[in-house]
């Protein structure tokens, strides 16, 4: 029953349900923590007998709060914040460790500038970054946040809109030199293609980019965007590339820019157990 007496439910328990809501996971919320798995299970079963009902239930999902959990969920974050301002310069500081999926070029290009300029303003906030180019994951994930490319369709999660992009062609000068310049996109399926491996990564909006382009002569593929960008500079063909990695390299030049320009959007899915976390909602501002 919930009556135990209040003394009897240890305040890093209830931290560490906080962990799992938020993650999902006990191994993921073991990491957070800096404990092992079989600490966070032991401090669950610990709250549950405390409180004399489950805290925690298993689903496909992962594991979700139940009713009782939800209960005890705010004076989880009450213990938290009380916490991040005992360590705190101000109360406005930001502490504890946000674990973050993205996209390699996305990690690079937006989010390692961001995230690095909030710490150290925030020196108690610490920063997992998790590279991976893929769909947002149906089930629970092991993150805070998890940046995808196109809109997520993932249960039980919030998704904002971070930042739209274009994929366009683009080729090395020396290629364009010693090769026809492409008139049509007909003219393509003269080329070799430099994008990603069909069928790795399962990303609608990627794959429905290459769909608009036949067939090449060959192809470079790799899952990673760096390696489409080096690739295309060293001149093996034309590439597919994103716009904002491509339009300042004063090797490659935008290829039939009338005929194919695809938008492409950044989306981040986020918990909402995680978004009623100061830190991660002042993260994905930034992002």
């Amino acid at each position: 029953m919930a009556a135990h007496a209040p003394q009897q439910i240890s305040p890093e328990d209830l931290l560490t349900l906080l962990a799992v809501a938020r993650l999902g996971k006990f191994t993921a919320a073991a990491h957070s923590l800096g404990l092992n798995h079989t600490t966070v299970s032991r401090r669950i079963a610990a709250l549950e007998k405390a409180y004399g009902q489950r805290v925690l239930v298993a689903s496909p999902d992962g594991w979700e709060l139940s009713t009782a959990g939800r209960q005890l969920l705010p004076i989880a974050e009450d213990i938290e914040a009380a916490l991040g301002r005992i360590d705190a310069r101000e109360s406005s500081a930001l502490s504890g460790t946000i674990r973050i999926a993205c996209p390699q070029a996305f990690a690079l290009e937006y989010a390692v500038p961001a995230l690095t300029a909030l710490q150290i303003s925030h020196p108690g906030l610490q920063i997992e970054l998790i590279t991976a180019t893929q769909r947002a994951r149906q089930y629970r994930s092991g993150v805070d946040i998890e940046v995808v490319v196109g809109r997520p369709d993932a249960p039980r999660s919030v998704a904002k809109r971070i930042r739209d992009y274009r994929l366009q062609l683009y080729a090395s000068q020396e290629y364009l030199r010693t090769h026809p310049v492409p008139v049509t996109l007909d003219d393509l399926a003269e080329h070799r293609i430099v994008y990603y491996i069909e069928n790795a990564l399962q990303v609608d909006d990627l794959d429905d980019a290459s769909s608009e382009i036949p067939a090449g002569r060959g192809f470079f593929r790799s899952t990673s965007v760096h390696a489409h960008v080096l690739a295309t500079a060293n001149g093996v063909g034309i590439g597919i590339l994103p716009d904002f990695l491509a339009r300042d390299s004063s090797r490659l030049i935008q290829v039939l820019p009338e005929l194919f320009s695809k938008r492409v959007s950044y989306w981040a899915s986020v918990r909402h157990e995680s978004l009623r976390n100061a830190a991660v909602r002042s993260i994905l501002e930034v992002l």
